[in-house]
């Protein structure tokens, strides 16, 4: 290993230098790894590291992977996107030994780390998906609400991000991921099998802890795999309050899927929709929610919240303790979500706390 070293990959993206931030917060030096060495070289000057900083330029998935098993990081942050396709070489080069997370949150890529834990295993190395808000945000609550407690019957997590808009374009690596959560269409399980079910078909409207009235509608996504696997209930389903719940929207989200999984649309969308411009915009809540309801056999529920400021911010503070503890050597050997690899506690090392959670439901 090369002294400990933390890369992050993609370091010169939003998440990537809001990741850099909070490990240089926490008293770490990242390297930054990405294409440009001109603005690599900018982000280390815009955290202040300045001399300190080692930069590595690599373009592109297989050309990092390729330095990685060169140079021998510790941990390696991956931020740059499109984890489905490029996450497994990447995880597979920081073997032996060496720790590998991603802020992925998309079933498709998650079963494909997953595929490598008996490698990660037997290599001692831990490689964790998921690192952000919208899986950590409610696959710690579901760990809480189980810990010492019968395998549950069913769980339901909910996701309500609240997330400041930064002013630019939206790029590949979130439309792609965007793009392929609609195509996909909707999941849930079902006596313990991954099944389909009608996008959009599952809303729920609930109160948050401080009063305010959301809904929220069920969409594929990492959250849903990470609750089933942290809690291994048979039936499981996972709702964002990220998506319109009206009925006129939700009427075509089924047609808006069939048609994205044609590959000439899906690729035509993801470029029209990288290149939107946003304004700045402050986030609309106060606060993040994340929530979770835990039915047992014997009829119990229990609800739990989790509260927290800004997504994204909470995204790049998951990504740095993961990391940070990665390399202390707290992870569990193999293919984990945050909270199989780190407990629940990794949300509240990144800024979070937990509201009535562990309560039984009234």
């Amino acid at each position: 290993m090369t002294q400990g070293e933390i890369w992050v990959l993609g370091a010169t993206g939003r998440v990537g230098r809001a990741v850099a931030a909070q490990l240089v917060a926490a008293g770490a030096v990242p390297v930054l790894v990405g294409r440009d060495a001109p603005r690599l070289r900018g982000t280390a000057a815009d955290l202040g590291l300045h001399g300190d900083a080692r930069i590595v330029v690599a373009a592109g998935a297989d050309a990092m992977a390729a330095e990685i098993t060169r140079q021998r990081p510790a941990v390696v942050v991956n931020t740059i996107g499109d984890y489905a396709a490029g996450a497994v070489p990447l995880a597979r080069a920081c073997l032996p030994g060496g720790h590998y997370l991603d802020q992925a949150n998309d079933p498709t890529a998650f079963h494909r780390l997953f595929a490598l834990h008996d490698e990660a295993v037997a290599a001692g190395s831990t490689l964790v998906t998921g690192a952000g808000f919208g899986v950590a945000g409610t696959e710690a609550i579901v760990a809480r609400l189980c810990a010492n407690r019968p395998v549950p019957s069913r769980v339901r997590v909910d996701a309500f991000a609240s997330v400041a808009v930064e002013e630019g374009v939206l790029g590949v690596a979130l439309a792609t991921s965007i793009v392929d959560g609609f195509a996909m269409g909707g999941r849930r399980y079902e006596d313990g099998r991954l099944v389909r079910t009608r996008l959009g078909g599952e809303v729920h409207r609930l109160t948050l802890p401080d009063g305010a009235r959301v809904s929220a509608v069920a969409v594929p996504s990492g959250e849903l795999v990470a609750a089933h696997r942290v809690s291994g209930a048979r039936s499981v389903s996972a709702t964002s309050g990220l998506v319109p719940e009206s009925p006129a929207v939700r009427a075509v989200l089924p047609l808006l899927s069939a048609i994205l999984r044609v590959r000439a649309v899906r690729t035509f969308a993801i470029g029209r929709m990288s290149r939107i411009r946003a304004r700045t915009a402050p986030r609309p809540r106060p606060h993040t929610w994340g929530h979770a309801v835990v039915t047992w056999p014997d009829g119990t529920v229990r609800e739990g919240w989790l509260r927290t400021g800004d997504a994204m911010d909470f995204t790049s503070a998951v990504a740095a303790q993961t990391a940070l503890q990665l390399r202390a050597g707290k992870g569990r050997p193999g293919a984990h979500t945050p909270a199989a690899a780190l407990g629940p506690e990794i949300a509240v090392a990144a800024g979070a706390d937990f509201v009535d959670d562990a309560v039984p439901r009234s």
